[in-house]
Formats: structure tokens, C-alpha cells, sequence
């Protein structure tokens, strides 16, 4: 397995500056890691000079560009902004391959109030399934993260998987949006195609609880999982000085 970075662990330093993604990248070359998850949040243009550009920073410092990352709603009643939706993703799919990128990781979305669980999963299944079918079509894998909503547990996440049912689409597999790893993290290992690492997770009395990353080692390698295991920090310390310290954690367990 490998050790990456989401740019969205810097999230307050790109949002608004002071750094670009290019900092976000020299700065995983210098902890050592292997590839970057790079989230289309922090991106400020899409021009395809842009997007070579990114690619050439990454290759420049020996870094794999393993996955991109949007914040998809596919849960919306309104059809026609599902339909945005699925454009918008679409279109991070062909940057997708423009970076080089195997993978991008989507949401299923939150269940609309005044909606069943059903109706919502319905949506975001098709959609889901429609994004599968491009992403296939470009050779780019489409990666469900369990975040709450209609995937808040791992029976739900198995559920959807399922019925997407095509060999485009898997999991992003996050160790801290469980409520029980316990439980949770072996039933969803199968469908994994890429991973997010959290320090923490919440437990079902919202309480914090450290991730138990020697478990979530176990559990992948009885899969046969290779990929990347990718830090997404949301401690509230500065993450120059918290990155670092987990990345050494997880250097302890991974490698």
C-alpha cells in the first residue's frame, strides 16, 4: 500500500492562499509520500494549461497524481440540478484524465427533507451509474465515500455498490466516517478502489475516538487491497505541524 495526501488537508491555506496547489504538492514530496489526492475545490481554472501544469509539478517531484476529488450531490429532488450534478462530475472526469488520474472520488449525497431514504438512494444510484459508465468509457474509476447520507453506514455503502453494479465504480473507503470500525470497515474493504485516512472518527455518542489504523491495515491486506491509503486531515491544529506527525504514524503501520 501507499502513502498519499487530499489536498483538502491544507483546505485553509488554499481556499484563499497563501498557497497553490503547487506548494500543496512540493510539500508531500517533502514528507516523503507517494502520490496526491487533488481536490477540484482549490483548483483556480481548469484551462487544460493549467491541468499540464499540475501534472508537470507532480511529475517533477516523482509524485503520483492518485485520484481527484468532487463534492457531488446526487441525492437532489430537483432533477434538473442532479443533472448538473452529473455534468459537473462528468467534466472532473475528463480532467481526470488529463492529470493522469485514476480515480475520482464522488458523493452520494444527504436525503432531502421531505424524502425517503429510497427515493434518495434511487437518485443517486442512477447517477451514480451514469458516471460509472463514462468514467469507464475514459478510464477513470468512480469511488463512492461513505459520508453519511444515504452512505452513513457500511450496509448502506454495500447496498449502493450493488446496485450501481459496474466495474467502474467502488468505494473510497474513509476510516474516520464510521461510527464502528469495528464492524464497519470489513464489509465495505471489498469494494475499495482508493482510501481516505483520518486521525479520528466519531463514535455513535459523537464522542472523538483515535482510528485504529493497525486494524484498518488488517483488514486490507485480507483483501488484497494495493492503493493508496490518503490522509484527509480535519484536526483543528495547524496542518504543517499535524500532517507531518501523522504521516510518521502512518510511515509506522504501512510501511
Amino acid at each position: 500500500m501507499r502513502l498519499g495526501c487530499c489536498a483538502y488537508s491544507y483546505r485553509d491555506l488554499l481556499k484563499d492562499g497563501p498557497w497553490t496547489l503547487e506548494d500543496f504538492i512540493r510539500t508531500c514530496h517533502e514528507l516523503g509520500l507517494d502520490g496526491v489526492e487533488l481536490t477540484s475545490y482549490y483548483f483556480p481554472n481548469t484551462d487544460r494549461a493549467y491541468l499540464n501544469d499540475v501534472k508537470r509539478c507532480c511529475a517533477s517531484y516523482g509524485l503520483h497524481v492518485a485520484g481527484t476529488a468532487v463534492g457531488s450531490n446526487f441525492c437532489q429532488a430537483i432533477e434538473a440540478e442532479r443533472r448538473a450534478q452529473i455534468d459537473m462530475t462528468k467534466a472532473w472526469i475528463d480532467h481526470s484524465v488529463v492529470l493522469g488520474a485514476p480515480c475520482i472520488r464522488v458523493f452520494a449525497g444527504p436525503i432531502p427533507e421531505g424524502y425517503t431514504e429510497e427515493q434518495a438512494a434511487d437518485w443517486a444510484v442512477a447517477a451514480m451509474r451514469e458516471c460509472a459508465e463514462y468514467g469507464g468509457e475514459r478510464g477513470v474509476l468512480v469511488a463512492m465515500e461513505n459520508h453519511g447520507g444515504v452512505t452513513a453506514t457500511a450496509a448502506q455503502v454495500v447496498r449502493l455498490v450493488q446496485a450501481v453494479d459496474h466495474p467502474w465504480f467502488g468505494v473510497n473507503l474513509d476510516f474516520g466516517n464510521f461510527r464502528d470500525p469495528r464492524s464497519e470497515f470489513a464489509p465495505v474493504a471489498p469494494y475499495a478502489v482508493t482510501t481516505h485516512a483520518k486521525v479520528t472518527h466519531r463514535d455513535a455518542e459523537g464522542n472523538a475516538k483515535l482510528v485504529d489504523y493497525v486494524l484498518a491495515r488488517r483488514v486490507m491486506e485480507q483483501v488484497g487491497y494495493q492503493g493508496y491509503i490518503s490522509i484527509e486531515f480535519e484536526e483543528p491544529e495547524d496542518p504543517r505541524e499535524g500532517v507531518p506527525a501523522f504521516v510518521a504514524e502512518l510511515k509506522r503501520v504501512f510501511r
